[in-house]
């Protein structure tokens, strides 16, 4: 008999730092009524330190909610699109800082999406017996390569971890199906220049990358893909609307986020919104609202969740997941961040610098290279 993939703990590590709408206005041209009116956006959070360490703190706060020892881990995915390296991978990282010495360790990278196609592997591989529990974590650390001079997406992105504990069980609970999709003829509409081997041996550093950000056909796209992909897996799973207890969708715009449920029919007072006090964290959206759902005793014993989400790529996908009787920990750890003794804008401030010095030395913004140059210049 094929098992399910239930989620049996979560875990949340959010930065201290919290950097407000008025920060933002002391280096941008905007102010609170601008972002909140267009965003819903109140506040996000800034990291004082590495993703993966973020990474590490929530995954031992899921295992210990699971109960689950870390040399018992079969399998860790790392779902990010901000990875601390590309080479060797992000998961390996946590796993070595967890213990976690009988794992595999993979990353995923489809951007806002990540944590959730994380899900979906670490459940088809449940479910064929390949491992018997994951973890599963969305992170993000976009801070140090924000754009901070550019209003559009400065305003927007956040830093955030969240991770969960998927375990092979016979009950009818976990993961009951999903849609996966992408609009790649749309990809250029969100995009980061200056990130990945296209730019390198061109004298960039982090502090030169530029954002792309088409808000008008991302929030289209956002929008039809979300719900068309809400539509699709409710259908195949025989659920109507009023069938769900709970949409955790992508917090990536509070106007996204209306018209997405308002498609599906589904009332707003039926979703968990974080997007208010930290903004888009990308692949850590879902799961911190998430663990944050289960916290405020949103989630109950059965609960049916409905998880949209969207992101770069363009990817898109929707989850529906049957809640256990479970919604309380098993247990906790003393695993925690250091201090952080700066605050979100100083650190930004000091990333702005950085940025400033790279953009002297270069004499000019960064100017990306067409596929065909690049090709051309190999």
């Amino acid at each position: 008999m094929m098992m399910n993939a239930a989620i049996t703990g979560w875990g949340k590590c959010m930065p201290p730092a919290v950097l407000t709408n008025a920060d933002l206005s002391t280096f941008l041209e905007t102010d609170d009524e601008w972002i909140v009116s267009r965003t819903g956006m109140h506040e996000r959070r800034v990291s004082h330190v590495p993703a993966i360490e973020m990474a590490t703190v929530a995954a031992a706060r899921a295992l210990a909610c699971a109960g689950l020892a870390a040399g018992d881990v079969d399998l860790i995915v790392y779902g990010s699109c901000s990875n601390d390296e590309q080479v060797p991978n992000s998961a390996s990282g946590v796993q070595v800082r967890l213990g976690a010495a009988h794992a595999a360790s993979m990353d995923i990278n489809t951007a806002c999406t990540s944590f959730l196609y994380g899900v979906s592997s670490a459940a088809a591989m449940i479910r064929t017996g390949a491992v018997r529990n994951a973890v599963v974590i969305g992170v993000e650390l976009i801070s140090p390569y924000m754009d901070w001079s550019n209003r559009g997406v400065a305003v927007l992105f956040g830093d955030g971890c969240a991770a969960v504990v998927l375990q092979a069980t016979d009950e009818p609970f976990g993961l009951l199906g999903e849609k996966l999709g992408c609009y790649a003829e749309s990809r250029q509409a969100l995009r980061v220049r200056g990130m990945g081997c296209t730019y390198a041996n061109r004298g960039l550093t982090l502090g030169d990358t530029q954002w792309d950000f088409d808000g008008q056909e991302i929030f289209k796209r956002a929008v039809h893909g979300m719900g068309e992909a809400a539509a699709e897996v409710m259908k195949k799973c025989g659920v109507q609307a009023s069938d769900v207890d709970l949409v955790v969708p992508h917090q990536a715009n509070l106007r996204i986020i209306e018209a997405v449920v308002k498609r599906i029919h589904v009332p707003l007072d039926k979703v968990m919104l974080t997007v208010q006090r930290y903004g888009n964290m990308s692949a850590a959206t879902v799961p911190v609202a998430l663990v944050e759902a289960l916290e405020t005793g949103r989630v109950t014993p059965g609960s049916l969740l409905l998880m949209p989400a969207f992101g770069a790529g363009l990817t898109l996908c929707a989850h529906l997941i049957r809640w256990g009787q479970r919604v309380t920990p098993l247990g906790t750890t003393d695993i925690d961040l250091p201090p952080c003794t700066e605050t979100a804008l100083d650190m930004v401030n000091r990333i702005r610098q950085v940025k400033a010095s790279a953009v002297e030395r270069s004499g000019a913004a960064l100017m990306a290279p067409t596929l065909a140059e690049t090709l051309g210049s190999r």
